[in-house]
């Protein structure tokens, strides 16, 4: 298994030994994304793409147009599909419950940042020894986002988590919770609302950089 840092400074997304963004923004093709360029420079250093009502071409153009309104310190993640990540030259791949295997995932694509979705530290337990780079841990509240979600964490989950893999919470994350969920020992967060929904994408960008950093 490869590691990331947990280093603050930007990712190289030449190397998978570069450090992990404190701070993801999940990104569809529903949301502004001509915003992009300026949330990078408010400090937001990862976008994962996510698109669920996309189809395979749809999903491969949508992270290109990321890739390409970002600069070469940004981590992309694309959510779920190893194919599209490859694909589209994205730095990584999300893993769900649902998705392949994480072992398969590291042999098909040893290049890519690995994440894993996870609950529990058992979970977060045996993400590290399939060969995870980090774990998207959550909800750790409630969210309108996603439906079908299991019932929320809380803080006090995360802190029973970590110390195995980089835990990025998520589910229900404001700037307050973000405080809350680094100090009880998550490395960052990833959010949706918490920027897309505010009058000012680019000050709640910020505010979120702040209470990560």
């Amino acid at each position: 298994m490869s590691a990331i840092s947990t280093s603050t400074s930007s990712l190289d997304p030449r190397t998978r030994t570069s450090p992990l963004p404190r701070l993801f923004l999940l990104a569809s093709g529903d949301d502004d994304l001509a915003l992009l360029p300026d949330l990078v420079r408010r400090g937001v250093r990862g976008v994962q793409v996510r698109d669920k009502g996309a189809t395979t071409r749809e999903l491969v153009a949508l992270t290109r147009r990321v890739r390409e309104l970002v600069d070469d310190g940004t981590c992309v993640i694309v959510d779920d599909r190893v194919d599209v990540a490859l694909a589209a030259g994205a730095d990584g791949v999300h893993l769900g419950a649902d998705d392949l295997d994480v072992v398969d995932a590291r042999r098909i694509a040893p290049g890519l940042v690995i994440g894993a979705t996870c609950r529990d530290r058992a979970a977060v337990e045996r993400a590290a020894a399939a060969g995870a780079d980090y774990a998207g841990f959550g909800p750790i509240a409630s969210t309108s986002s996603k439906a079908g979600l299991p019932a929320p964490l809380g803080v006090d989950a995360v802190r029973a988590a970590a110390g195995v893999l980089p835990l990025i919470a998520i589910g229900g994350i404001d700037a307050a919770l973000a405080r809350a969920v680094r100090a009880a020992g998550a490395h960052g967060v990833a959010v949706i609302g918490a920027v897309w929904r505010p009058p000012d994408p680019l000050i709640a960008a910020e505010g979120l950089v702040e209470a990560v950093a």
